[in-house]
């Protein structure tokens, strides 16, 4: 009817009186075979959807994290005197638009054991912290190849409490926010209410390697794949699989941090602290952040251990 400007009396040779019409239309009657073969045959409408079973409408709301997720999203000091759970989350997503939206997200890198509910709740929350940061009014765009320079702020002592700046200068907010159970995060790149970019992570693994990977996997996720029909995407880094632009920044990360010319040059299976201290000189970057390679790589996870940087992440940036 939208597309051939039909009104509902234009289905009455159809369909029937204009009393017949109105109850099809509202739903209370059924198509009858007579009126799908006339609607199928003068107007065009395929009959399999005319006989289909109708579909149930989506739920505009997800279900209620868990109790354990609602008090520790109390914790944060997100919600306002005397708000409700539903209060909250109405305030960033106000309409059926966060369960399609989450439900379009939830992809191979997914965990199927997710809390839905728990994870609506952390965007909430991250909104509410992004909404919080002041950015300047001139929007520039984000280019991929920044993410070369932020790799190589790994190496500095204060690099960790200076990637917030970083970002802000880039035109990105970062928002370091622990994860509520049942989420299984890492971190994500999702847009605020102004379409600002934002990094956020949960820092669930408190180790400089694992801090870094998903620094840049969510930089790349930012500078080349949000846009007016994805504004968020979810990460669970310990899920292997995923799609395009999954595979597409985990080897942005991979390239940012150590370039593969480095890494094929001087990396091998019977590599020392001194090899990995040398790799890190040539990468510019945090040994940590070799080490962490070299690991998954090698499938061997006590070699370099001590070189993660772990309970480092989290002391600086929660």
């Amino acid at each position: 009817m939208n597309q051939s400007n039909l009104q509902p009396r234009d289905l009455e040779p159809y369909i029937g009186s204009r009393a017949r019409v109105s109850e099809v239309l509202s739903g209370r009657r059924d198509l009858s075979i007579d009126m799908i073969r006339a609607l199928h045959k003068h107007l065009g409408i395929p009959a399999a959807s005319l006989i289909s079973s109708p579909q149930p409408e989506p739920s505009t709301r997800i279900g209620k994290p868990s109790k354990a997720a609602l008090d520790k999203l109390k914790t944060f000091g997100v919600l306002k005197p005397r708000e409700t759970y539903e209060q909250f989350i109405d305030r960033f997503f106000p309409s059926a638009s966060a369960p399609a939206l989450l439900r379009k997200t939830r992809t191979e890198r997914t965990n199927a054991k997710t809390d839905f509910g728990a994870v609506q709740a952390w965007c909430a929350a991250v909104l509410s912290k992004a909404d919080a940061v002041t950015m300047p009014a001139k929007r520039n765009p984000i280019k991929p190849e920044w993410g070369h320079e932020l790799a190589r702020l790994s190496q500095r002592p204060d690099a960790l409490s200076s990637v917030e700046t970083t970002l802000h200068g880039y035109g990105i907010i970062f928002v370091a926010l622990e994860h509520l159970p049942g989420t299984y995060l890492d971190g994500a790149a999702l847009c605020r209410t102004d379409g600002r970019p934002v990094i956020a992570m949960t820092l669930r693994h408190d180790r400089l390697d694992n801090f870094w990977f998903t620094l840049l996997h969510e930089f790349c996720h930012v500078s080349m794949h949000l846009n007016a029909d994805r504004h968020l995407i979810l990460d669970d880094l310990d899920v292997k699989g995923g799609d395009d632009i999954e595979d597409e920044a985990d080897q942005f990360a991979q390239e940012a941090l150590i370039p593969s010319g480095i890494w094929k040059k001087h990396v091998s299976e019977n590599l020392d602290i001194n090899g990995i201290m040398q790799i890190a000189q040539y990468a510019e970057v945090n040994p940590a952040v070799v080490a962490g390679r070299w690991q998954r790589e090698h499938q061997d996870y006590r070699r370099f251990s001590k070189l993660l940087g772990r309970g480092e992440v989290r002391a600086v940036l929660i």
